[in-house]
Parts: structure tokens; C-alpha cells; sequence
């Protein structure tokens, strides 16, 4: 049994890791444009990055060889908003209007992330996430959106997992804008990102021209049974107590379901009642597990990717299972890829084959879950093209096409073609030959 007929195979891609462009069309500074001086290895920046900005057409002419009916982007909020919370850059906001066109041109369909981590300066050094400011400003900035493009864009993300860009950016200090602050503190962001992802969803479902379909971006570490014993890896994945902010029931619950997680009692009804808004279907990045005992990645045997994290194909089936049962919504996959070690052969090709393998083995995971009932409309690889890795720098290759950052020359690598076959089998996974 396939997925469904209308199945989603997508790649994707975040304006601030591919996009460049950063002085250019009127936009104005993000805090990865700002703030990653000292922050980011071999001190790299996202100014250039894969110069998408200039290349965009051809780019997605790529998306035509990859043979995916959709593509997933998300919008430079500075290139919008590029100096402050009322002047709208007309030029940024054509941009988008003219992708989305291309997109519809080329049969491919839109995915539109609207916060992929990349705050315009302006806004963080008003306060960002710790202030209201950047809740009423959200819900501006979406109804801009909306009004231009939701004409032709259908499916809408409102974040892109606020566990990292929350814990990440303001717990641990690893992004930007790479600062440690209390719990207190991240409790309050926490909230103010909840209550602008309500606004949003309000706006989206007042506005839209297309009916929209709209999800949450979260990621789900989820834990893998230990001898069998789903009940208890499933209570763990969701334990906002085991790992706080990170853990999917910090933002999900909430989001999704009206409730808050255990633990987090600073989540009145008041606010709950503000945030809670339904959703057309449960998005979530999914690139490892753990099993349910220890919490620990770094078990013996296990094999890394070149990011250093496992790999476990099996997570796939339980997180979907998982999530379903929660939820009770639709899934989509917004993220599944792996860092590889890529480099160009002397044949003038790039051959991953470990890469080939993990998409193999993890579409088939998800498969298995969509076998057994649950309702998976979409699976997203990531990434579509190398890109900037965040506090990585340009270190590690997630992408289906190599970049050659100098030249910025595009090479379709070997896993791309196994991408493509599996999409012309809608998920059948054969013995696939290149």
C-alpha cells in the first residue's frame, strides 16, 4: 500500500541559510546578520550563503529534476519589516509574491513558513520574544503575508520549532540572539511566541483567499520502546519535566490541544484560551531517538551522522504514531535529512550513499506508520540545497544539491536521483540503482 495519491514530497529551505542577499532589495538586518560574530565556526556568516536571493529561478527550476510536488520556504521577516514595526518593504514583499508564481507556473506547491528563526534586529533590540511588541508586530507582519500571497500559497507553518529558537537562542546561548537567561524568562517567551502563534492562526483564517491549511513546525525527540514497551516511551516523549522547554508537549499541548503540559503552570486558562487555536494538521521535524531509559544519544554501536547525531530510522514510525495519538491530527513530516561528509568525485559527481540509505530507510519507517492507520499527508526532506548551519557555519551538508560556496555552482547529488525515484513510487521502497 502507497501513500495517498495527493501525498506531499517536499524539500526545504530557511531565507536565512540559503537566502544571502543581506544589504540587497531594501532588506534590513536579522540577528543572524548582526549578532553571530564569535558565535558561529570559522567565523562565517549567512550574508552570501547560497546567493538564493539572485539565483531563485534556477533554483527551483532544480525542484523540477528533484520531481517534488512541493517546496517548502520561509520568509526573511527583516526583508519584509526591514527598520521597524509600521514600514513594509514593497520590494521584499514582491519577492514572494513573484516565488509563489513560479511555484504555481512550475505545478509545485507553496509550504510557507512564516518564523524561521531570523528576528529583524530592530525588533530584538526593542526586546524581541521577551515582549509584547513582538506578539502584536507577528500578527502584523502575518496579515502582510496573507494579503500577498495567499492567493496562491495554501499550507502555512507559523514557526519553525520554537524549542530550538527558544532554548537554543535563549537558554543555552548556542543562536542567536546567543543569550542565557533564567527560567523565568524563558517561560515568558515561551508565552509571547504561544500567543503570536494564536494571533497568527486567526489572521491566516480571517484572511486567506485559498482556504488555508495551516500546522506547527515543532520537532519531536521522540523515545524509542525499550523491550517493547511503547506506553512508557510514548509518557516520556511527552514529559515536559524531562527536558523542560525542548520536549514537544511544551509547545504542542498548548498549540494543539488548549491544555497545558505538566509542569507548566505559568500557562493559565486565560492564556490558554489565547494561544489554542485548531489546526488543519500536525507538522513536526523529525532526525533521531533515544529509547526511553537514560535519555542519552550516545549509546554504544549506534551510527552518527556527520552532525553527530544517531541514527535511528525508527524514530519516524513511533513519532508519527505518537503524535497521532495525541493529537489526533493529519501528519506531515516539515524536516527529515542527515549532515553527510560530501565532496565532489573526480567524475565531476557528488555519490552519498549513506544518505540514500537514510532516506530509504526512514520513508520506509514512516510508511509503516501510514500502514498501520495513521494519517500521513507529507514527508519534507531536509535540506534542499547546502546551506548556512546555523552556529555550524558551512561545515556540515544537509542538502540534496551540493553548492560550491565560491563559484556557487549546484551539483545534484546521487541521494537527489534516489529522492526522485522514491517520489515517481510514491513511497514504494525498492532496490533503487543509480
Amino acid at each position: 500500500m502507497s501513500f495517498q495519491k495527493d501525498f506531499l514530497w517536499c524539500v526545504g529551505g530557511a531565507a536565512a541559510q540559503q537566502d544571502g542577499g543581506y544589504m540587497d532589495g531594501g532588506k534590513g538586518l536579522n540577528i543572524w546578520d548582526a549578532l553571530s560574530d564569535g558565535h558561529v565556526k570559522n567565523g562565517d556568516t549567512c550574508h552570501v550563503a547560497c546567493d538564493h536571493f539572485h539565483r531563485w529561478k534556477e533554483d527551483l527550476q532544480l525542484l523540477k529534476e528533484l520531481g517534488v510536488n512541493s517546496y517548502r520556504f520561509s520568509i526573511s521577516l527583516a526583508r519584509i519589516y526591514p527598520k521597524d514595526e509600521f514600514t513594509v518593504n514593497e520590494e521584499g514583499v514582491q519577492f514572494y509574491i513573484d516565488l509563489v508564481a513560479e511555484l504555481e507556473r512550475l505545478g509545485i506547491e507553496p509550504i510557507c513558513t512564516l518564523y524561521h528563526w531570523d528576528m529583524p534586529l530592530w525588533l530584538h533590540e526593542r526586546g524581541g520574544w521577551k515582549t509584547s511588541l513582538a506578539v502584536e508586530w507577528f500578527e502584523r507582519f502575518t496579515k502582510t503575508m496573507v494579503d500577498a500571497i495567499s492567493d496562491k500559497v495554501k499550507y502555512w507553518l507559523t514557526f519553525n520549532e520554537p524549542q530550538i529558537f527558544v532554548g537554543h537562542g535563549y537558554q543555552t546561548g548556542e543562536h542567536a540572539p546567543f543569550e542565557k537567561l533564567p527560567k523565568e524568562e524563558i517561560q515568558n517567551i515561551s508565552r509571547n511566541v504561544m500567543l503570536a502563534y494564536g494571533r497568527a492562526v486567526r489572521v491566516i483564517r480571517k484572511y486567506a483567499k485559498l482556504p488555508p491549511k495551516i500546522g506547527l513546525a515543532s520537532t519531536c525527540d521522540v523515545l524509542l520502546p525499550l523491550d517493547g514497551d511503547e506506553e512508557k516511551a510514548y509518557q516520556a516523549t511527552f514529559d515536559s519535566t524531562r527536558n523542560g522547554v525542548y520536549t514537544p508537549a511544551w509547545w504542542c499541548d498548548p498549540m494543539l490541544a488548549g491544555k497545558a503540559p505538566n509542569g507548566c503552570d505559568w500557562l493559565s486558562e486565560r492564556y490558554l484560551k489565547e494561544i489554542y487555536e485548531p489546526l488543519d494538521f500536525c507538522a513536526y521535524n523529525i532526525y533521531r531517538a533515544d529509547v526511553a531509559e537514560g535519555f542519552d544519544y550516545t549509546y554504544v554501536g549506534n551510527p552518527f551522522t556527520a552532525i553527530e547525531w544517531t541514527i535511528t530510522p525508527e524514530c519516524m514510525y513511533y513519532s508519527a504514531k505518537f503524535m497521532y495519538r495525541r493529537f489526533g491530527l493529519p501528519i506531515m513530516i516539515t524536516e527529515n535529512g542527515m549532515a553527510n561528509t560530501d565532496f565532489i568525485y573526480e567524475d565531476g559527481k557528488v555519490h552519498d550513499p549513506q544518505r540514500s540509505e537514510f532516506l530509504r530507510t526512514h520513508i520506509k519507517n514512516l510508511k509503516r506508520a501510514a500502514d498501520e492507520g495513521v494519517p500521513v499527508i507529507g514527508y519534507s526532506c531536509w535540506s534542499f540545497m547546502d546551506n548556512f548551519e546555523w552556529a555550524e557555519g558551512y561545515g556540515k551538508r544537509f542538502g540534496l544539491v551540493y553548492v560550491d560556496y565560491r563559484t556557487q555552482k549546484r551539483i545534484i547529488k546521487d541521494s537527489a536521483y534516489t529522492f526522485r525515484e522514491i517520489i515517481k513510487e510514491n513511497g514504494e521502497i525498492k532496490d533503487i540503482k543509480i
